[in-house]
C-alpha cells in the first residue's frame, strides 16, 4: 500500500520546528489542556481507581503533557515519545529544569524517539495511554490503533486527539485556486477515527469535536505559525518546489473574500477527542473486516494418539 504521508518530512518538520515550538502552540496546550481532563475517569472509584504505574504519551512533543502528567503521579513511569530528536531535546532539557521545583518528584520522565507506528514497549504494559495531536500524520489508523491496543493493559485508559478534515479548510480552499497541487495535509474524519477503535477492540469508545477558528492578519502570517509549529504538508504527493511568488499571490487573493468582519483572515482547526478502554484479553481485533484472534500456544490443545 502507497504511503499518504512521508514520515521522513514529517520528523524533519518537527525537528527543525522544536526550538520555537512553543511560540505558536497555543492551540496545541489548549486540546491537551481538554483532553488532560479527563485523565480523571482513570481515578473513579468506581472503576477500582488507582495512580497508573506506566503512562506513554506518543507524540509528546516538547514534553509538556508528559511533565503535567509526572507531577500527577509522581511515581509512575512516564514515557515521553517522539517521532523528532530535535523534540525530544526540548522534551528532556524542560524534564531536567523543572525537576528541581517538584516537592515530590520522584522520577523525571523518560524521553524515548520511536515510531508512533512501531511502538518499543511490552504488551499489556501501559496503564495510561495519551496522545495528543498526533496521529493526523499517520495514514493507517487501524494498524495504529492495534498497536495502542497490544501495550495497553486491560482496563487501561486510551486518550487521544486529532486533527479533523475541516482543519485549515480556507488555507486548502484559497491554495486550490492557485494550482491543482495539494497544499494541505488531508486528515480523517470523526466516523474513520471511530471505525478505527472499534476495529481494534477498544471498549466503551467515546468520541467528541471541537471546532476553534483563529484569526491571522494575512497569509503569509499564517503559513509562517505554520512552519513554526512544523505542521507544514507531509503528503507524499505535494509540491516539492517552493511556492513561486505568482502562485502564493493567487492563493492570497483567493483567500481575501474569507476576510471576517474583524478584519481577520479565518483558520479552522477541527479537533477530535476520542477517549475508550483496553479490552479484556482475547478480545478480537478486527483486520480487513475478519476477527483476528490471538491465542497463547500453551492454549492450544494438542491431540495426542
Amino acid at each position: 500500500m502507497s504511503e499518504l504521508f512521508d514520515p521522513r518530512h514529517v520528523r524533519r518538520a518537527f525537528s527543525r520546528a522544536a526550538h520555537h515550538y512553543d511560540e505558536a502552540a497555543a492551540l496545541q496546550r489548549e486540546v491537551a489542556s481538554r483532553l488532560s481532563e479527563a485523565l480523571d475517569y482513570f481515578e473513579d472509584p468506581s472503576r477500582g481507581g488507582r495512580a497508573p504505574e506506566v503512562v506513554l504519551d506518543v507524540g509528546a512533543g516538547p514534553g509538556h503533557a508528559a511533565l503535567a502528567m509526572q507531577q500527577r503521579w509522581p511515581k509512575a513511569r512516564v514515557i515521553a515519545l517522539d517521532l523528532a530528536p530535535g523534540m525530544l531535546c526540548e522534551a528532556r532539557t524542560r524534564f531536567g529544569t523543572d525537576r528541581a521545583r517538584l516537592f515530590d518528584f520522584k522520577r523525571r520522565p523518560h524521553a524515548v524517539c520511536a515510531d508512533a507506528r512501531a511502538l518499543p514497549v511490552r504488551d499489556a504494559s501501559v496503564d495510561v495511554l495519551f496522545s495528543n495531536l498526533c496521529l493526523q500524520w499517520v495514514e493507517d489508523l487501524p494498524a495504529v490503533f492495534a498497536g495502542f491496543r497490544r501495550v495497553l493493559r486491560p482496563g487501561g485508559l486510551l486518550l487521544v486527539s486529532t486533527f479533523g478534515p475541516d482543519t485549515l479548510m480556507e488555507l486548502r480552499e484559497a491554495f486550490s485556486r492557485a494550482d491543482e497541487s495539494p497544499h494541505v495535509s488531508l486528515f480523517p474524519s470523526i466516523a474513520q477515527f471511530g471505525d478505527a477503535l472499534i476495529a481494534a477492540g477498544f471498549k466503551d469508545p467515546v468520541l467528541d469535536r471541537d471546532e476553534f477558528v483563529l484569526g491571522h492578519a494575512d497569509l503569509a502570517g499564517l503559513m509562517r505559525e505554520l512552519r513554526t509549529l512544523g505542521a507544514t504538508n507531509a503528503m507524499v504527493d505535494r509540491r516539492r518546489s517552493l511556492t513561486g511568488r505568482a502562485r502564493f499571490a493567487r492563493a492570497a487573493q483567493a483567500y481575501e473574500p474569507m476576510r471576517r468582519s474583524d478584519g481577520q483572515l479565518p483558520a479552522t482547526w477541527e479537533v477530535i477527542y476520542a477517549q475508550a478502554w483496553g479490552p479484556p484479553p482475547g478480545t478480537p481485533i478486527r483486520v480487513g473486516g475478519v476477527d483476528e484472534v490471538h491465542v497463547p500456544a500453551s492454549r492450544i490443545p494438542v491431540r495426542r494418539r
